[in-house]
């Protein structure tokens, strides 16, 4: 009466164990919302892009700057090395009647060896060059935005990152669980089995069985603990805090309904990636590059104000010397160099362009392969669910057929195994399909 007092007693054990409660901690629990939101602020490969973007931003407003007027200064002091001297010769300025020659003698006039300075002050204001000008800032606004695709790009990666860190931490954490309720389990066993053995309904060798199922299950106890943590740690980097910071995740989330239409999500892919938009940038600054190189036959026309002082020269130099005019600079025979120049530019588009329609065919090949991937994921999640509710159904069957002694304890805990295996299959089916769909987002260019 004992024994089979203490085999039901055991059997309420391990059919309520799994529905326990389950230990609070005072961890912050982490969404997975949360969790990207602060990795896309906060992770320092996106810090490294976003800085990528503010130095573009930079360098367009520095451009700018070159439609204005330029103001340049040059000075030169020096000391003479040699005697400036200069010599008036007789009647070089003319004879002049009641006058004579003028002047009516050589005159030399000597400056000493002495410190001298030269200061020149130009103002220039380009006119042409306006149209090129306007050209390079187009072509850094695509740089711009050449760099702000890599930030979407990176954001993108490290999101999807982010996604399959925090999806292996719930698998870890749900197997964890598992192992935790088996372990109680075991020592439950372990206790009964003992029981058992006292009296004599039971051999050594089944108490031995459970002692060593019960060690192992305690080692993958320990090895699943140390691979969360560092899963964690791994997790806490990408997010761009400290890898210390303890936090717990929440429950995977049930499937919802997605875009089950493949020609629209290659459409919006078409659209949305960074990678497609980044190529077609490409594209547009080759193309700006050919017109930059072809405003090179204008030549270049500014107006220039200057501005030059002689400073310890002799009295007989002016001291200042002021004049405005329009400069003009152009290269008119180059050799057929700038003629070559433009003809490689045009290579250079044609590249691009040959390049966009290569990303696009792998994008379009990516989209298939996720949206296939996550369809596999999603219908081998229906088999699983049947074979856990098979399974659920299973071990309310043997209970009965216990009660009833229509079967032995050795089927009922096999039965139990059987539920405990489906459970573990749902819940990686379960994941599998979310890492699926975080592929699928990446894929069609989602930024979230």
């Amino acid at each position: 009466m004992s024994t089979r007092i203490n085999g039901l007693f055991f059997i309420l054990i391990l059919l309520c164990i799994p529905y326990g409660v389950k230990a609070q901690s005072t961890d912050e629990v982490l969404t997975l919302e949360q969790a990207i939101a602060i990795a896309t602020r906060e992770n320092q490969q996106v810090k490294v892009a976003q800085l990528e973007v503010e130095r573009a931003e930079e360098k367009l407003a520095a451009f700018r700057t070159r439609r204005l007027p330029a103001f340049n200064l040059y000075t030169l002091v020096s000391q003479q090395l040699t005697d400036l001297d200069f010599t008036f010769t007789k009647g070089i300025f003319g004879t002049y009647p009641g006058i004579g020659p003028v002047p009516g003698n050589d005159v030399p006039i000597r400056t000493p060896l002495k410190p001298t300075a030269i200061i020149v002050g130009q103002l220039q204001q380009p006119l042409s060059q306006q149209y090129s000008i306007s050209l390079n800032i187009r072509q850094l606004k695509l740089s711009r935005e050449t760099a702000q695709e890599k930030l979407r790009m990176e954001q993108q990666s490290v999101a999807n990152n982010v996604k399959r860190a925090y999806y292996g931490i719930m698998q870890t954490q749900s197997a964890l669980q598992s192992l935790v309720e088996a372990i109680n389990l075991y020592h439950e066993l372990d206790r009964v089995t003992d029981n058992f053995l006292v009296q004599q309904v039971a051999l050594k060798s089944d108490s031995l069985e459970v002692k060593s199922r019960l060690a192992k299950a305690e080692y993958e106890q320990m090895n699943l603990a140390n691979t969360l943590e560092t899963q964690k740690e791994q997790l806490n980097n990408l997010l761009g805090r400290e890898i210390s910071t303890q936090f717990r995740v929440s429950e995977v989330p049930q499937t919802t309904e997605m875009e089950t239409d493949l020609v629209a999500a290659r459409r919006r892919a078409l659209e949305e990636r960074p990678e497609i938009r980044d190529a077609r940038l490409k594209v547009k600054q080759a193309e700006m590059d050919k017109r930059i190189k072809k405003a090179e036959y204008i030549p270049d026309v500014s107006i220039s104000f200057s501005y030059l002082s002689p400073r310890n020269f002799n009295d007989i130099v002016p001291k200042n010397f002021t004049n405005v005019g329009i400069v003009l600079n152009w290269e008119i025979f180059d050799w057929g160099r700038r003629k070559h120049e433009l003809a490689e530019k045009g290579k250079v588009v044609n590249q691009a362009e040959n390049g966009l329609r290569n990303t696009e065919n792998i994008v379009l090949i990516d989209v298939g392969d996720k949206f296939r991937k996550l369809q596999q994921t999603r219908q081998y999640l229906q088999v699983v669910r049947l074979g856990q509710e098979i399974a659920r159904e299973n071990l309310r069957v043997n209970k009965v057929k216990y009660e009833l002694q229509a079967v032995l304890l050795s089927d009922l805990l096999q039965t139990q195994a059987s539920l405990a295996e489906a459970n573990h299959q749902y819940q990686q089916a379960l994941l599998s399909f979310w890492t699926a769909r975080a592929d699928f987002e990446k894929a069609i260019g989602e930024d979230k």
